[in-house]
């Protein structure tokens, strides 16, 4: 009678772990129902697998070699799965414009999938149909009906100015971007709320919409006007200097970006990449 795959993995992890309890821990079982597993194991292959010395159980020199060779079985299935995961395809991921260019393109290249896929990106804000992506980025407050969510970082703005615009100005209170053009923005109320400060009568607005972060972005540092950017996605321009944010209210939310899955995807390659976007939000 050939044991159950699942026994001989409870065997390798209890060699591995250096005792029941410790393969329990890892495996979250019961203590017990580890041991149980044990005997049944023991029984089936027709010779013991442990042996008690004084306080503790140790595996026999059998049960190790055993226990090896399970773990090269193991492994082989794994890459085997990976291999036939990258051979079904790139990972399709869907992202916005600006968080695409200003956070996700300069990390991708640390990206390693797993089993060597490769990663196909599509540009856009709309909300794909869910059966053409593998992931997507968006932003909002969560809800979306079928899919798997997985909040990353909320969406964050502050005033933003290009330092020739600013000159030897003042922009030390809220109330003093009245005295420059700002670009629009439909957080700017929200923005000012945050600072606890009412929105100003006589705050101007420079007469081009621009729509999205990256435009703006490109406004501000023209000198066009005051943008309300990100310092997530525009660090490297604060960084360098060709922006400044000479004020400390920064809205946070309510709005968050989220990677979304397929509900009931359970393929390793998604939620994989989905556990680097996480690493990566907290090495910022």
């Amino acid at each position: 009678m050939r044991p159950a795959l699942e026994s001989l993995r409870i065997l390798e992890m209890c060699v591995s772990a250096g005792s029941f309890a410790g393969a329990a821990d890892r495996l979250a079982l019961t203590p017990a129902a580890v041991s149980l597993r044990i005997r049944t194991l023991e029984l089936e292959l027709g010779q013991a697998l442990f042996m008690r010395v004084g306080r503790r159980v140790v595996p026999t020199p059998e049960a190790v070699a055993l226990a090896n060779q399970v773990r090269q079985a193991l492994d082989g299935i794994s890459t085997a799965l990976d291999k036939f995961q990258a051979g079904a395809g790139p990972l399709r991921v869907t992202v916005p414009p600006t968080f695409a260019s200003r956070w996700l393109a300069p990390r991708l290249s640390g990206y390693r999938a797993a089993g060597g896929g490769s990663i196909e990106l599509d540009i856009s804000s709309d909300l794909r149909d869910p059966t053409a992506f593998d992931v997507a980025i968006r932003t909002g407050r969560g809800g979306w009906d079928g899919l798997d969510e997985y909040a990353l970082t909320p969406v964050d703005v502050t005033p933003m100015i290009a330092p020739r615009l600013l000159g030897a100005g003042t922009l030390g209170v809220p109330e003093d971007l009245s005295n420059f053009d700002l670009l629009p923005h439909p957080d700017w109320g929200k923005w000012f709320a945050r600072a606890e400060r009412p929105v100003p009568g006589n705050l101007r607005f420079a007469g081009v919409n621009y729509s999205i972060f990256e435009l703006i972005a490109n406004a501000a540092v023209s000198g066009l006007g005051v943008g309300l950017l990100s310092p997530t996605l525009f660090r490297p321009l604060l960084d360098s200097g060709q922006l400044v944010a000479p004020l400390d209210t920064v809205l946070k939310g309510p709005d968050w970006y989220f990677a979304l899955i397929r509900e009931g995807d359970h393929r390793a390659a998604p939620r994989h990449f989905c556990d680097w976007l996480h690493d990566q939000v907290r090495q910022r």
